[in-house]
């Protein structure tokens, strides 16, 4: 941004400021929990916090001459806030669907960046003197400063970009495992998270491009009208804060965490044969005592009845059967649920009553699978059974 902020500009960086402040004094005094999640999400907030009074003291004119009067050492003290926020937002999905999570040696490398900018800040800004940062800041032109400084930018942004994907992946591997642990995944609702996730990415992504309609505009002389892309990601900021807070007040208690081994051993495992021992005795086992009927039916509980490790019936269900445990279990229930519908005597019994006799703890799950799998709703597939 070139252009001085508007009032009603000022106004959503302001209110973004402090729902990120209020909401973070929240989660770590009042919110119940996970509170390693909570205190991450408010060190998130936080430093979110930082991004929309740097923007405030940079290109708000009130603002830049305020800080200007009080002290120069105030301009890109803020900017740090960038290199740190998408990296605690990554912590954040991370601690939310491992279960036990601690952090890891590796896990400083995304800190990395934000070192190497206090490096160069501190070489190319603090030590100078207070006259010379004066000078620079009352002359201060998008145009006049150096081209570097803008690939810097482009590179910040990029790397937030790729924290945003990396939250992305992290929410997928979550899906594939609770399919490989849970038959009834209703309960897992990654919706409000997915949102949050893909709008911080969508921001980024459109901070790459006012990064690279500044360069075109003052490189290349291809003027695009960055000022007002970044106006709009100031009220998109906004919104999707408020979302944040609503949700997570409400639906972050839900998760149910994976281990960390496991979902990498279920990546990197080594293909060893299967038993055909242990096929035959995992059918006949689902034929004879119908574990599928238990609603609350979990990879762990049905390996103990088969004094298996879960690892290996895991891998059992996924290479043979071609299946995961969420597919594997609710097959069964199908088949039962079509029992039922086939017989005279359930002619009145209700599709709920049905659902739940066949071990289906949702609706949804049940009236979808059973769509997929046989071609039909189970109303039509009851009408056509008795009409023959």
């Amino acid at each position: 941004m070139s252009t001085v902020l508007y009032n009603t500009l000022d106004l959503a960086l302001l209110f973004t400021l402090y729902q990120c402040l209020l909401f973070a004094v929240f989660l770590v005094l009042l919110k119940k929990g996970k509170k390693q999640s909570n205190v991450l999400l408010a060190l998130f907030l936080c430093a979110y916090a930082a991004i929309p009074l740097d923007t405030l003291i940079n290109f708000g004119e009130a603002f830049r001459r305020f800080a200007i009067d009080y002290s120069p050492n105030i301009f890109y003290t803020f900017g740090s806030a960038y290199w740190l926020e998408a990296v605690l937002l990554l912590f954040y999905v991370r601690s939310l669907i491992y279960k036990n999570f601690t952090f890891k040696r590796s896990d400083l490398l995304y800190l990395l960046p934000l070192m190497f900018y206090l490096i160069y800040e501190t070489d190319n800004w603090y030590l100078l003197d207070t006259q010379t940062k004066l000078a620079l800041l009352n002359g201060y032109e998008l145009s006049a400063e150096p081209a570097y400084k803008r690939f810097i930018n482009l590179f910040r942004e990029c790397f937030r970009t790729f924290c945003g994907v990396l939250c992305l992946l992290e929410l997928q591997q979550y899906q594939r495992q609770i399919k490989n642990e849970y038959a009834d995944i209703e309960a897992f609702d990654l919706t409000w998270l997915k949102i949050l996730v893909l709008g911080f990415l969508v921001i980024r992504i459109q901070a790459v491009l006012v990064t690279l309609a500044v360069i075109s505009s003052v490189e290349l002389s291809i003027q695009i009208d960055y000022a007002l892309l970044g106006q709009i990601a100031n009220f998109m900021v906004m919104f999707l804060i408020s979302f944040l807070i609503f949700f997570n007040m409400s639906l972050s208690n839900l998760f149910s965490g994976i281990e960390p081994q496991k979902a990498l051993a279920e990546q990197t495992q080594e293909k060893q044969p299967i038993n055909p021992e242990h096929i035959d005795r995992l059918r006949t086992y689902m034929r004879e005592h119908k574990p599928y009927l238990n609603r609350l039916l979990t990879l762990d509980n049905l390996a103990a009845q088969l004094n298996m490790p879960s690892r290996q019936l895991s891998q059992l269900i996924n290479r043979h059967f071609k299946q995961n445990f969420f597919e594997f279990i609710n097959g069964y229930r199908i088949d039962e649920s079509k029992t039922l519908l086939e017989h005279e005597a359930h002619r009145k019994t209700t599709m709920l009553e049905i659902m739940a006799q066949a071990g289906f703890n949702s609706k949804a799950t049940f009236n979808t699978f059973f769509k997929k799998i046989v071609g039909l709703t189970p109303s039509q597939y009851r009408q056509q059974q008795l009409n023959s």
